[in-house]
């Protein structure tokens, strides 16, 4: 199998999975469109990355994934610095937000996709907390500045659905899809 990402996160939940895969990550332009909502941008950017990558292994399996953070209707996509990610941890305290994960494969040469949506709390985060939290570099490179599996899991105080979904890869859902 073939995936379409270079998430640790990702390659850690498909290999205890026991899945053997290749990592081949689809370099692509992920900007948001004027007025995409963040469902729509997750099934895009999935179905985009899938496309390039199954071009370059015609017949194998693939797998792609996008997950996106929203707050309100708003995309918060990964922190461009760590004043980025204070803004974004801000916005999240004492609320909660929607996490949403489209993944896209193709099967025998059948595209499936599916996207998951789970819903998390965040605790009042004061600015002591804020601080600690990005000053651990945890916020780079993750949707909405925090990862729930590691550090950033303090923050939460709550998911309702699919906890893999917010890591990075809803697995029940992403299994039925590879399924025969």
């Amino acid at each position: 199998m073939i995936l379409a990402s270079r998430s640790p996160r990702r390659v850690e939940l498909l290999s205890r999975a026991g899945i053997d895969l290749v990592v081949d990550p689809a370099d692509i332009d992920e900007s948001a469109a004027e007025g995409e909502s963040p469902r729509d941008y997750a099934a895009r950017v999935a179905g985009e990355k899938l496309h390039v990558v199954a071009a370059r292994h015609p017949g194998a399996t693939v797998v792609a994934a996008d997950t996106t953070v929203d707050k309100d209707g708003v995309i918060l996509g990964q922190p461009v610095d760590d004043d980025d990610a204070r803004r974004m941890l801000s916005l999240l305290s004492g609320s909660a937000h929607l996490v949403h994960t489209a993944v896209a494969a193709t099967v025998r040469g059948q595209v499936r996709t599916c996207l998951v949506t789970s819903r998390v709390t965040f605790r009042p985060l004061g600015t002591d907390r804020v601080e600690w939290y990005v000053a651990t570099g945890e916020p780079r490179g993750k949707a909405g500045s925090y990862a729930v599996q590691g550090l950033g899991g303090a923050l939460v105080a709550g998911v309702q659905g699919s906890l893999s979904n917010v890591i990075g890869l809803p697995m029940p859902e992403t299994l039925a899809l590879l399924a025969p």
